[in-house]
C-alpha cells in the first residue's frame, strides 16, 4: 500500500486538523480528527513525533508502529478526513498491544466526538 495518497504533508493541512478537529488523548497518544473535505479524497494521516521521544532511530520506530495501528482504519474512514497522531513521551516503552489499545480507544473516542459536533451543526 503507497502511503503518498494518505499522507498529510503541509504544515498547514497539521494545523487545519489540530485546530478546527476532535481531539481525544491518552497515556502515550494524542489523537486529532477533522473533515477536511467532502470531496472523493482518501483519509489522510500525519504522525507527530517530537525529538523529547528520544533519538532518530526511536522516532522512525515509534512512527511505523503508528503506522501499523492506523492502516486498517483507512478503510473504515469517510473520504476526506485527516487524522493526525501525536506521539507523547514513554511511548517507546509502550508493547505494541498496549499501543494499539490507546489508539483505537482515542480514534473511536475523537470520531463520536466529531460527529456529535456535526450533528450539533444540523
Amino acid at each position: 500500500m503507497s502511503w503518498s495518497k494518505h499522507r498529510l504533508s503541509s504544515a498547514d493541512e497539521f494545523r487545519a486538523v489540530t485546530r478546527g478537529g476532535a481531539r481525544s488523548a491518552r497515556s502515550h497518544v494524542v489523537v486529532h480528527l477533522s473533515q477536511l473535505t467532502q470531496g472523493e479524497d482518501a483519509p489522510r494521516v500525519g504522525f507527530v513525533v517530537s525529538k523529547r521521544i528520544g533519538n532518530a532511530v526511536v522516532r522512525n520506530r515509534v512512527t511505523r508502529r503508528l503506522r501499523e495501528i492506523i492502516r486498517p482504519h483507512l478503510a473504515t474512514l469517510p473520504a476526506g478526513s485527516a487524522i493526525v497522531v501525536r506521539a507523547l513521551p514513554g511511548i517507546d516503552e509502550q508493547p505494541f498491544s498496549a499501543l494499539k489499545d490507546d489508539v483505537d480507544s482515542a480514534l473511536g473516542s475523537a470520531s463520536g466526538k466529531l460527529a456529535r459536533r456535526r450533528e450539533a451543526a444540523r
